[in-house]
Order: structure tokens, then C-alpha cells, then sequence
């Protein structure tokens, strides 16, 4: 295997691409992105690169902060500020900032698949991460194979999505949800030169109302909206549906984003509303339009001790973390897709599989439709 490395946007990086897709993946924490969907006509480029990606005084920050990009896998998911028990990781763990090893790019047939691995450090064991194309699809399909490791674990997918410019350009809708809450803790404080706006801890059955510390309520359906401000919320996933999704459709550039999931194994989607809210470096203000499409089993971003013991959310019977089993492999599926839709298409409602052959069709608020190819038995396999 001859496979050179290439710096993109300030990180040696692998490349994959189908005629559709194209994605870079990074040596350093194995963020994916890049990627680039519709490559042979419009190259539509969704996900969000930290503003200071190729600055050169960055020696100082965390890795995942150097490489911040696309999505990446976090476990344990979280700021890890607290140890648990002996272990104290990273933010977001080893998998976000480490160096991976490149097994092999490959295609066979209509598949070509990125094969990366990682030896974890701080609770030993391993994580392969295969990012796949199918010929003839606009989506990634993301496997990670947790092997080795023993004891319980808050992990996940950290998609970041740059929002264009326009007030509220994207309209993000979800699968059913059995709860809504704010982070019980403000995401920033003024003391620390960061700001946020959500009542901490409030409760919500909509995403279009959602308390503030104004005594109003905001629509986080329609983003970019509160610039200045720094923003944490989680929906618990619905596990009697057979996939759950999240999708953010751009009416302006007549494309939505969409990701599905399975609930029973990744249970909830934190929202990361990032609007310019923090003021210390490397964010400086500037990191602004970008919202975090994270889909999780976790207690909110706090981390493994916060998840592992008794919280709020367990409370209610919704599990913030897995058991690992070292003889057992856990397999984490995600699918990240994109598809161009229609003037008129406003949001997606609904995103169902289609009986006969490999696609889904998302359907929108205004009545209109669009289908696609998509492998969603992904999702199951292992």
C-alpha cells in the first residue's frame, strides 16, 4: 500500500472519494472532514473547520482543538474534566486526539472503504474506524469497532455542521424524541468570557421552544439565530422507531444534510449551538454559525464520571453510557448523507426506507419529496 499523507487545512490527511463523495480524514484524532458531496456538479462542502485551523500558535491547545473539523468519535464523549476512578482522559478521549494508524484505502466493487486504527491509552484496548463510499451515493457510512475494553463508557459521533450566513438559512427537524433539556449547567459564564442563553436544565417537547434567561422562548429549529452566545441541549432518541435521524435542510442552497443512527445504541443527540459565545482563546469570537450534530450515549458533554454514575437523565430509565465486554466488539454504525431537494422543500419531516431496493425518501413539511439511494441495513450490520 502506497498511500501519502497530505496536509489539508493544517493536518496531514488521508483522502477517499466515489464519483459522488469525496472526505479527508486527519492522522491526528481522525476527524473526517473535509468531505465533499455532489462532486461532479455543485461540491457542497457542509461541514464546519475551526477558524484557526492553519494558524501556527496553536502548540499550546489540545489536539482535538488543532484538528477540530467535519466529525469525529469521541469516547468517552465529553469534557472528562472529572476521572473516573483511575482513568482520566482527554476531552472527547483518546479517539479525538491521538494518531490513528492508516491500515488501508481499498475499493472493491461499488465499495471503497478507509480502514483507520487506533491502540487507546489511557483504558487500554482498541478502536477500527472504517469510513466506506458506495458508488452512486451521496452518503458516508461510518463503522467504528470498539475490541479489548472492559467496563462502562459514554461515547459518540461529534458532526459539526457551518451554517451560510442568512439568519436562520438552515431548518433542522428530528425524529420523534421522548425528551428534551437544556444542559443543567450554563454552557459558558461571563466570568470565564464566554455567554449563553438557554435557562440550564429547562425542559422542552419542541425544539421550536425552548426557555432563555430572557423569560422568552427561541426556536432552535431555525439556526443561525442567537450570535453571541454559547448553547448546550440534548434530545432523548425515541428506541421504538427502527433508525433515528437528525436533518438540516438549507432551503438556500436546495440541499439538506441528514444522519441516521440506531437509537438502542446511540440514545441521544446533543446540540451544540456554537455562535461566537466564547471569547478566550483559540475561539476569540470567531467561531460563529456552527452547530454540532452530535449523536451520542452520554450524559450531556460533561463526560465519563458524569455518565457512568446516577444522573438525571438515568434516572428516568434513558441510559447515559455501555458496558464494554473485552471478548465482545461493540460496533458503532452512523450514516452522515446529503440530497438535493426542490424549491418548496422547507424542512424534512420524515425520513422512511423505500420497500424494494436501497434508499430512503425524505419528505417535507410543505408536502414535497425526494429519494435516495442508501444502504440503512448498514446500521445493523457488523
Amino acid at each position: 500500500m502506497n498511500i501519502s499523507k497530505q496536509t489539508v487545512l493544517g493536518q496531514p490527511s488521508w483522502q477517499a472519494a466515489s464519483s459522488e463523495v469525496e472526505f479527508f480524514i486527519t492522522e491526528m484524532g481522525g476527524h473526517l472532514g473535509p468531505a465533499t458531496f455532489f462532486r461532479r456538479r455543485r461540491r457542497w462542502q457542509p461541514f464546519a473547520v475551526a477558524p484557526w485551523a492553519e494558524e501556527g500558535n496553536l502548540a499550546e491547545q489540545p489536539s482535538i482543538l488543532r484538528a477540530l473539523r467535519g466529525d469525529f468519535f469521541c469516547m468517552p464523549f465529553g469534557g472528562n474534566a472529572t476521572p473516573h476512578r483511575r482513568e482520566r482522559h482527554p476531552i472527547h478521549g483518546d479517539t479525538a486526539n491521538e494518531p490513528w494508524a492508516l491500515e488501508a484505502i481499498e475499493t472493491q466493487g461499488e465499495r471503497t472503504v478507509a480502514h483507520l486504527c487506533l491502540e487507546t491509552r489511557v483504558r487500554a484496548g482498541r478502536v477500527d474506524k472504517q469510513i466506506a463510499l458506495v458508488r452512486g451515493h451521496n452518503a458516508l457510512y461510518c463503522r467504528h469497532v470498539i475490541s479489548g475494553m472492559t467496563g462502562p463508557m459514554c461515547l459518540g459521533h461529534h458532526a459539526m455542521l457551518r451554517f451560510p450566513e442568512p439568519a436562520e438559512s438552515g431548518r433542522l427537524s428530528t425524529s420523534r424524541f421522548v425528551l428534551g433539556q437544556v444542559a443543567p449547567l450554563p454552557t459558558e459564564q461571563p466570568e470565564q468570557r464566554g455567554y449563553s442563553l438557554l435557562v440550564p436544565g429547562a425542559e422542552f417537547d419542541s425544539l421550536k421552544r425552548v426557555p432563555t434567561v430572557t423569560g422568552q422562548t427561541t426556536d432552535l429549529s431555525r439556526y443561525p439565530a442567537r450570535r453571541g452566545y454559547e448553547d448546550i441541549a440534548m434530545i432523548v432518541s425515541d428506541v421504538e422507531v427502527p433508525f433515528a435521524w437528525t436533518a438540516v435542510t438549507f432551503p438556500g442552497e436546495g440541499c439538506v444534510w441528514f444522519a441516521l443512527k440506531d437509537p438502542r445504541v446511540l440514545r441521544q443527540t446533543v446540540f451544540w449551538l456554537s455562535n461566537g459565545g466564547r471569547h478566550y482563546p483559540p475561539w476569540n469570537g470567531r467561531h460563529v454559525n456552527v452547530m454540532g450534530l452530535e449523536e451520542v450515549t452520554a450524559y450531556f458533554h460533561y463526560g465519563l464520571a458524569e455518565s457512568v454514575q446516577p444522573n438525571p437523565i438515568s434516572a428516568r430509565g434513558f441510559p447515559t453510557c455501555v458496558t464494554l465486554e473485552a471478548q465482545r466488539p461493540l460496533t458503532v454504525n452512523y450514516i452522515m448523507g446529503a440530497a438535493e431537494v426542490s424549491d418548496g422543500f422547507d424542512r424534512v419531516v420524515a425520513i422512511e426506507p423505500v420497500r424494494e431496493g436501497n434508499a430512503v425518501t425524505l419528505r417535507s413539511g410543505s408536502g414535497r419529496s425526494k429519494t435516495v439511494p442508501l444502504d440503512v441495513g448498514f446500521l445493523a450490520g457488523s
